[in-house]
C-alpha cells in the first residue's frame, strides 16, 4: 500500500496554483528521509505571474495610511498565534525539528516579530521638515522601495520567511517570496494565513530550487532582492542584481566565536555554549560553533563541553527529551560527515563525531579540540552540531582568533571583568556581540553582520529601514 503525497501549490495573486508547466519535486522529511510531499518547480512563467501580481497589487497597498497596514500585520499575528499548532506540525515535518521546542522557542518569537513590525509601520521617521535655504523649506519622505523578491532559507523556514515579509508589508511593499526547495511547506501553510487577510497580490509564493530564485532576481520588476543563505548564493544574488541596479539585502553565512575567558563560571558557560551550538542541530548562522578557551581553563573546559555533548540528545520530532533533530537534508549530513572525515592529524574528537542510526540525517553532538586557525573546520561554515575549540594567550590573541575568519555575523564574550568584556565587544569585528551569553534575539535590536556574512539588517528599526527609500521634497514659500 503506498501512501498519497501531498501536494503544495504556489500562491500567486490570491490562488493556490500548481507550477505552469506542471513540474515538481519532491519533499523529504529529514527525520525519516521519506518523500512526503511534492511541490511546484517554479519557471519563468510563474516568476512574471508573481511578479505582475505583485507590481499590479504595489499602487494601492502602498497608499494604505500606516494605520491600516498594521491592523493587517497585527490580524496576521493573531491567526499565526490561533494556527499555531498547524504551522508547527508543518514545520516539524518539513525539517524534522522536535514538535515541543518548535513549539515554544518559534512561534512567541514569530508572532511578537510581525507585532513588532507591526507598530513600526507607523513610525516612518525622517528628518523634520525645515529651512536650510532662504525661502525654501525641504521635506523628507520616506517611502517603500516597492516589490521586493525574497528567498529563505531552510534552516528556519517559518521565522525567517516573518523576517522577510513582516519588515515589507510594513513599509508598504508588495512581496514575491520564495522558500528554500527543501522545507516549502510551513510558508505554504503561511501563504494561506497571509492571503486571507491582505488585498490579493500583496503575498506571494513561489516554489522552486536555485534556478527559480535566480529568475526572481533577473526579473525586470523587483526593486530589492533579499536573501538569508549562504556565502555563495549571496554573491550570486549580489552580482545578478548589479546588472539592473536592484537594491540588495543579504544575510549570510556565520562562524562565531565564543571567546571564554579564566575567570568565567565554567559550569555556566559550558551549559549555556553547548545549547548554543547544537541548538537547531547547529544550523544556525548565529550558533556558538567555534570555542577560544584561554590556557588556563582549556583542558577543564574541554572535559566539560564533551561532557555536555555526551548528555545532549538528537532524536525523532516526539520526543521530548531531544534539544535538536536531523538535518535538514541528505547533501547537508554528508558536508557535516566531510569535515570531520577530513579533520588534521592533530585534532582530537572528543565527543560524536559520527551520523546516528540508519534512518534520517541525524549526526551526534560533537566537539573537536586541537585545531589550529588555518584549519579547514576553523575557517568554514559547518552548519552542523559541531562545536570546536582552540586556546588563546592573551586577549590580543583571542581577538586575533576571533576576527581571523571571512565571516562577521555574531560572537560572544565571556568573563567577570567588565572593562575586559567592554575592550573585546569593541574590538571584535561581528553584527553582534554577546556578553556572557549567546543566542538570545529580540524584535527591537539589529540582526546582520559585516564581511562575507553580508549586508543589511533583519529585525529592529534598522530592518524595516532597509525595505523604504528616502526622497527629498523642497518647495518654494514665494
Amino acid at each position: 500500500m503506498t501512501t498519497e503525497l501531498r501536494r503544495l501549490r504556489n500562491y500567486i495573486d490570491g490562488e493556490f496554483r500548481d507550477a505552469a508547466d506542471g513540474r515538481t519535486t519532491e519533499v523529504v522529511n529529514p527525520a525519516t528521509g521519506e518523500v512526503y510531499a511534492t511541490a511546484p518547480l517554479s519557471g519563468s512563467a510563474d516568476v512574471d505571474a508573481a511578479m505582475a501580481a505583485a507590481e499590479a497589487a504595489f499602487p494601492a497597498w502602498r497608499d494604505l495610511v500606516p494605520g491600516e497596514r498594521q491592523k493587517a500585520l497585527l490580524k496576521i499575528a493573531d491567526a499565526v498565534e490561533a494556527r499555531a499548532e498547524e504551522l508547527v506540525a508543518a514545520e516539524s515535518e518539513n525539517t524534522g525539528k522536535p514538535i515541543g521546542l518548535t513549539r515554544s522557542e518559534e512561534i512567541p518569537p514569530m508572532v511578537d516579530q510581525i507585532r513588532f513590525f507591526a507598530g513600526a509601520a507607523r513610525l516612518l521617521e525622517g528628518r523634520s521638515a525645515g529651512e536650510y535655504m532662504d525661502g525654501l523649506t525641504s521635506i523628507i519622505r520616506r517611502e517603500p522601495v516597492g516589490v521586493c523578491a525574497q528567498v529563505a532559507p531552510w534552516n528556519y523556514p517559518m521565522m525567517m520567511a516573518v523576517w522577510k515579509f513582516a519588515p515589507a508589508l510594513a513599509a508598504g511593499n508588495t512581496v514575491v517570496l520564495k522558500p528554500s526547495d527543501t522545507t516549502p511547506a510551513s510558508t505554504v501553510l503561511l501563504a494561506e494565513i497571509i492571503g486571507s487577510i491582505v488585498p490579493k497580490g500583496v503575498f506571494n509564493v513561489v516554489c522552486g530550487d536555485r534556478d527559480t530564485g535566480r529568475l526572481m532576481v533577473e526579473h525586470e520588476t523587483p526593486a530589492m532582492a533579499s536573501i538569508t543563505g549562504s556565502v555563495r548564493a549571496g554573491m550570486q544574488v549580489a552580482e545578478t542584481a548589479s546588472k539592473d541596479l536592484k537594491r540588495v539585502h543579504l544575510e549570510l553565512g556565520g562562524k562565531a566565536p565564543v571567546v571564554v575567558f579564566e575567570d568565567t563560571d565554567i559550569p555556566k558557560a559550558v551549559e549555556d555554549i553547548s545549547v548554543a551550538g547544537f541548538f537547531n542541530a547547529g544550523q544556525d548562522c548565529t550558533a556558538a560553533t567555534r570555542v577560544l578557551v584561554h590556557e588556563s581553563i582549556h583542558d577543564e573546559f574541554v572535559a566539560a563541553l564533551a561532557k555536555a555533548a555526551t548528555d545532549t540528545k538528537t532524536g525523532q520530532p516526539d520526543d521530548e527529551d531531544v534539544l535538536y533533530g536531523p538535518l535538514n537534508n541528505a547533501n547537508q549530513l554528508a558536508q557535516v560527515s566531510g569535515f570531520i572525515d577530513r579533520l588534521p592529524s592533530h585534532a582530537k574528537v572528543e565527543a560524536g563525531g559520527h551520523r546516528v542510526g540508519d534512518k534520517g540525517f541525524f549526526y551526534a553532538p560533537t566537539v573537536v579540540s586541537g585545531l589550529k586557525q588555518d584549519d579547514e573546520i576553523i575557517q568554514k561554515e559547518v552548519f552542523g552540531p559541531v562545536i570546536t575549540v582552540q586556546k588563546f594567550t592573551d586577549e590580543n590573541q583571542a581577538v586575533t582568533f576571533a576576527n581571523g575568519v571571512e565571516y562577521a555575523l555574531a560572537s560572544s564574550v565571556w568573563t567577570k571583568d567588565h572593562g575586559r568584556a567592554m575592550r573585546m565587544s569593541k574590538a571584535l569585528d561581528f553584527g553582534c556581540v554577546w556578553i556572557n551569553t549567546h543566542i538570545p534575539l529580540v524584535a527591537e535590536m539589529p540582526h546582520g553582520g559585516f564581511k562575507k556574512s553580508g549586508y543589511g539588517k533583519d529585525l529592529s528599526a534598522y530592518g524595516f529601514e532597509d525595505y523604504t527609500r528616502i526622497k527629498h521634497v523642497m518647495t518654494s514659500l514665494d
